[in-house]
């Protein structure tokens, strides 16, 4: 009898405390991600670092599934998985990478934060209603960017500074119509794998376009410290993370899920100071964490709004 309760609180404890450990994982290791990008891009281009990150990154899913001889997507989730490879890596991600070679780590994720945000206006102008609650974070939202920009004011007149941050809230804009494509054409295609043709075929566009336009450099140029923020991006961000992220959500409730949003920004600002000397001023604490309240109460009337 003892046997039998013991398996079953250790059973329950897994079934909780995996996905827990999995969420914290994915809280804190995407966070450190903006660090990755920002080393990386000091010394390459930003677009040919995103185009190798994801086609080592979607090499190693599809050999696992091809490995454990995986069903190929059929038909329409072909169209499915072409139409977010667009938005979610060659757009959101591959603008991200270029984005923080122009602002810090920490505005960087600070921006990528938003998404929920450019959901309720997309929303809006598709129709749908917006609650008080949402109103009230989106005015609370852009309290918190003025008083983070504030300070950056003067930056505004440099070209790069403008560049980057453009480049930055298209990411976020792209991310949130992939994250409504998602909802919208949700597929029993397995996600992992298809996580891995999203990046493969993201890669594929993303080197023709460097290609193109001429914005890169040889293989054998690229110095150690790309390498190694490739390494770290590929290994961390691109698999185990996106494994832990996708593990967090099909075993979490949405509302605890969706926490790794508020920690990542945290992280890469304090280890933005900490690592790179990037500033981390009263305006940069007192914003963000405005700011951060402000997408909570949007998620929170995006979700109340559903049940």
């Amino acid at each position: 009898m003892r046997t039998k309760i013991k398996n079953a609180f250790s059973s329950k404890i897994n079934a909780i405390g995996l996905p827990v450990l999995a969420l914290c994982w994915v809280s804190f290791f995407w966070g450190t991600t903006w660090l990755a990008s920002k080393e990386g891009v000091k010394h390459m281009p930003a677009l040919q670092l995103a185009a190798i990150r994801q086609f080592i990154g979607g090499f190693l899913y599809i050999s696992f599934f091809l490995f454990k001889k995986t069903t190929w997507p059929k038909g329409k989730q072909w169209k499915s998985i072409f139409i977010l490879s667009l938005l979610n890596f060659v757009c959101s991600n591959g603008l991200s990478t270029w984005g923080v070679k122009y602002i810090s780590s920490g505005l960087g994720a600070i921006i990528g934060a938003m998404v929920p945000l450019w959901i309720v206006f997309i929303s809006f102008f598709r129709g749908e209603r917006i609650t008080r609650l949402a109103v009230l974070g989106i005015l609370i939202c852009f309290g918190g960017v003025c008083v983070i920009f504030y300070e950056h004011l003067l930056d505004f007149i440099q070209p790069d500074f403008q560049f980057g941050i453009a480049l930055s809230i298209a990411a976020t804009i792209t991310w949130a119509f992939g994250t409504l494509y998602t909802k919208k054409k949700a597929a029993s295609f397995n996600p992992y794998f298809s996580l891995g043709l999203q990046m493969f075929i993201s890669s594929i566009f993303l080197f023709a376009f460097v290609g193109a336009t001429g914005k890169s450099i040889p293989i054998s140029d690229i110095p150690i410290n790309s390498w190694l923020s490739i390494a770290y991006l590929v290994i961390i961000g691109s698999v185990l993370t996106f494994i832990a992220f996708i593990y967090a959500l099909q075993r979490l409730p949405t509302e605890l899920s969706s926490v790794y949003a508020y920690v990542n920004p945290i992280v890469a600002v304090l280890l933005g100071s900490f690592i790179f000397g990037e500033p981390l001023t009263t305006a940069i604490i007192f914003g963000g964490s405005v700011t951060l309240i402000g997408l909570y109460l949007i998620n929170f009337a995006m979700r109340k709004k559903k049940i």
